[in-house]
């Protein structure tokens, strides 16, 4: 009760019952350009002139929605994506390719079919909120400018229905006065809640027919997902050509250098041979480490023979604090979603291990419906932020390259709970390693 007591005097009520006063010049405005334009340049697309003037029509009433996503964010407090832009065929320029792209943009038509119906809806929004803040308004303030019509205008006060024959009712009492005003008071109470609902199918309006649409809201989104898997491929081949330049080709190097002095002086000096010789085994021995922990970033062994639980069991077993794993698969996922999972934990138990300060961890693994969750849980310092642009954050991306989501938990003082949900497809046979 007291918050539809206090609708009447919230800047909001006021800024929505404004916007819908607005609704029907703006609409007009829109509408009547609409049918006048169309009908102008349909009638003449026959001649040169009028496929251009109909494409020009459609940008005009094009910018027209763009106002109308204005005026919902001031008024309404709609944030509204801006649409795609118009979008030239590769290769295309000129007159024609401008046409083509205006007609074949889906936000032109949206923005002509709002153009086109919002008038009726602007028409009684606007009729509706003037008849109940004219009433309301009128009761409200009659006590302040009634009684000027019995003292200066000669009438016996405001009447309703009076006739010669002393009919009708007259109001000039106080209590009739302050009558009016309750009466004015309550349509004001009862016109808040019908501003708001009549803001809600504004808001749905614009949302639907200016905003962004699903297709291309999908659309952006794998752009943006595809420029993140692109980004990530090409730091991790930077990565692999770093560690193949400094470690194993480094060690190769040296290893062909000591062999060959060795066969230098094989003949003169066994002794010495020999020794290079050993060297040369003890780099060989490092060189294959290298590469063997270079292949498991990649993509380890065990993960492709064995799956997740082992996998995770040898990642938990390198940590510095104890991790207990626990995983509940039905079977096991598609590869790419199973490298995922294995690299996202494998990330996280990086981060326990140097930032964290905990005493032991863990690490869940289960399927719900559709999607296979990952959770991994310390009990350390806490205050892990992905938000700080921290290896959060690109875990987050990356997860979200493939519908993936990443939520943190992480208090200061701990202990941090991050969650990882990925799709869940399973392994088909393309999946399977060939022997």
């Amino acid at each position: 009760m007291k918050t539809l007591l206090r609708m009447p005097f919230q800047s909001r009520t006021w800024r929505e019952g404004l916007h819908a006063l607005l609704n029907f010049p703006v609409a007009l405005t829109g509408f009547l350009f609409a049918v006048v334009g169309l009908a102008v340049s349909g009638a003449l697309l026959f001649l040169v002139v009028g496929l251009p003037l109909f494409a020009l029509t459609l940008l005009v009433i094009r910018l027209y929605g763009r106002f109308e996503r204005i005026r919902a964010r001031y008024f309404l407090g709609l944030q509204v994506a801006e649409p795609e832009p118009l979008r030239l065929r590769p290769g295309q320029r000129g007159i024609a390719a401008w046409i083509g792209a205006v007609l074949r943009s889906n936000v032109t038509w949206r923005s002509t079919a709002y153009a086109l119906l919002h008038l009726w809806w602007a028409l009684f929004t606007f009729v509706t909120v003037t008849v109940l803040w004219s009433i309301g308004l009128f009761g409200l303030t009659f006590p302040a400018w009634g009684w000027t019509i019995t003292r200066y205008g000669g009438e016996p006060g405001v009447g309703i229905n009076v006739d010669g024959e002393g009919g009708g009712w007259i109001w000039d009492s106080p209590w009739e006065y302050a009558l009016v005003a309750v009466a004015g008071a309550l349509v004001m109470v009862v016109a808040a809640p019908v501003i708001r609902g009549l803001a809600v199918v504004d808001r749905l309006l614009v949302s639907t027919l200016l905003g962004r649409s699903e297709a291309a809201a999908r659309m952006l989104q794998l752009e943006t997902d595809r420029s993140t898997v692109v980004d990530t491929s090409a730091a991790d081949l930077r990565r692999i050509e770093r560690d193949l330049h400094d470690g194993a080709q480094a060690r190769l190097v040296a290893l062909a250098m000591e062999l060959g002095m060795a066969k230098e002086t094989i003949a003169s000096d066994p002794e010495a041979a020999s020794r290079l010789v050993n060297e040369a085994h003890g780099e060989v021995k490092l060189a294959l480490q290298e590469l063997r922990d270079l292949a498991r970033g990649i993509h380890p062994a065990i993960l492709t023979d064995r799956g997740l639980g082992p996998a995770l069991s040898a990642v938990a077993s390198r940590c510095r604090v104890p991790v207990a794993v626990d995983i509940e698969l039905p079977s096991r996922p598609a590869q790419a979603i199973e490298g995922i999972a294995y690299f996202t934990a494998s990330e996280l138990l990086q981060n326990v291990s140097k930032h964290s300060g905990a005493t032991r961890a863990g690490v869940d693994v289960w399927r719900v419906g559709d999607r296979l969750m990952l959770q991994v849980t310390d009990d350390g310092n806490g205050g892990a932020d992905p938000t700080t642009g921290s290896g959060l954050a690109g875990l987050a991306d990356r997860l979200g390259a493939v519908d993936g989501l990443l939520a943190v938990h992480s208090p200061a003082g701990g202990p941090t709970t991050v969650t990882a949900e990925l799709p869940w497809r399973d392994r088909t046979a393309a999946d399977v390693p060939a022997r």
